[in-house]
């Protein structure tokens, strides 16, 4: 029997035994699951500033950990190799991963604190495909009294948003561009859903935005000024303090267009100041 996946914008309605366009959600016997639940392709003890978050335990460390597959297309994307490498020719590429519980995270973020580990951070591919495991980590991380980040495109319904809210202290989204036809066409994405996933989210935990500047389709002042003027107005008006990274673009995967000048970068953050308190520029 078909079942409709209740995850993101794309509402995949699979038969038996099929996955859905994330890579990483399948129906089994009529149920929605996560087939990439504790399967783990990324593993690594970083600086809180990576992920990047600049003012959530500035100088700390963080446990972050990545799995397999992505809701969105971005032709562009850092991390294809893990997010997207199922959609990558006829046959799905081999991923070797390794198998952790909860626990066994949490067991291993405990022994990293004394290298400056403050908890853990879903990252690298997209987690929310996967957000039953970010749940039930997270949710341990905290009986440990350890911070849990999530770092996501936020395109997630407001029912799965609730399920991980509780459980997380800090987020990072990428907010890629600000027009529908940038989502849609672009990097098959929802810009509306996105939206109200961070004015959720603003409310609930601490946030920060990530801008990936890409020349030729999301590099206009008119557009930052209007990103940077919504994001003020979240929180109630009170959105100033929301911290937007704005990020230099390198050419990856299969978006080859030269790499963002230096000074575009610089003359979009200076933009985004006009209404935000803290912009900082990445990847420069």
């Amino acid at each position: 029997m078909k079942t409709t996946c209740n995850v993101c914008c794309h509402h995949c309605s699979l038969e038996e035994g099929k996955t859905g366009a994330c890579g990483a959600r399948q129906n089994i016997k009529g149920v929605i699951y996560a087939s990439n639940y504790g399967k783990l392709t990324a593993l690594a003890l970083d600086p809180i500033e990576k992920k990047p978050l600049s003012r959530f335990y500035p100088g700390s460390m963080i446990l972050s950990v990545g799995s397999y597959g992505c809701s969105l297309r971005c032709p562009f994307c850092q991390n294809h190799e893990i997010s997207l490498s199922y959609r990558d020719g006829k046959k799905k590429q081999v991923l070797e991963t390794a198998e952790y519980t909860p626990q066994e995270l949490c067991d291993l973020a405990l022994d990293l604190r004394e290298r400056g580990n403050i908890g853990i951070a879903f990252t690298y591919n997209e987690p929310l495909v996967g957000w039953e495991f970010v749940r039930d980590t997270a949710q341990l991380f905290h009986r440990y009294g350890m911070k849990t980040v999530l770092v996501s495109n936020g395109m997630a319904s407001q029912e799965i948003l609730q399920e991980i809210l509780p459980h997380i202290d800090a987020m990072n989204i990428d907010l890629k561009g600000f027009t529908p036809e940038f989502y849609r066409d672009f990097v098959g994405g929802d810009l509306e859903m996105v939206m109200d996933f961070i004015r959720t989210a603003a409310d609930g935990c601490h946030l920060e935005l990530t801008k990936l500047i890409i020349p030729e389709k999301n590099d206009s002042e008119e557009e930052i000024r209007r990103m940077a003027e919504w994001i003020a107005s979240l929180r109630g008006g009170e959105g100033r303090s929301i911290p937007l990274h704005v990020s230099r673009y390198f050419p990856r995967y299969r978006w080859t267009a030269p790499a963002t000048p230096v000074k575009t970068v610089y003359r979009l953050a200076q933009a985004a100041r006009e209404k935000l308190d803290y912009v900082y520029t990445g990847n420069c």
